[in-house]
């Protein structure tokens, strides 16, 4: 969850923070939910996080069946 998108994928991006980010070369945004507040954001998060791969893959692949960076897309 972030309140700035794009300044946090570019974090990911530049491997400016220590982290699974960059421990695992993680940079392209593939997926995002906006929310109208952190709340709903957090809970939408850690509903995802308990999901297997196969169902986060489904998610992904319903909005970007390509897995295309929507980096550019957000700036």
């Amino acid at each position: 969850m972030t309140s700035n998108l794009p300044e946090r994928i570019y974090l990911h991006k530049t491997k400016a923070v220590e982290g699974f980010a960059k421990k695992y070369n993680v940079d392209v945004l593939v997926y995002y939910e906006p929310h109208q507040n952190a709340e709903s954001a957090i809970l939408r998060e850690k509903q995802i996080k308990k999901w297997r791969r196969d169902k986060k893959e489904f998610l992904i692949n319903a909005i970007n069946a390509k897995w295309r960076d929507l980096y550019q897309d957000i700036l």
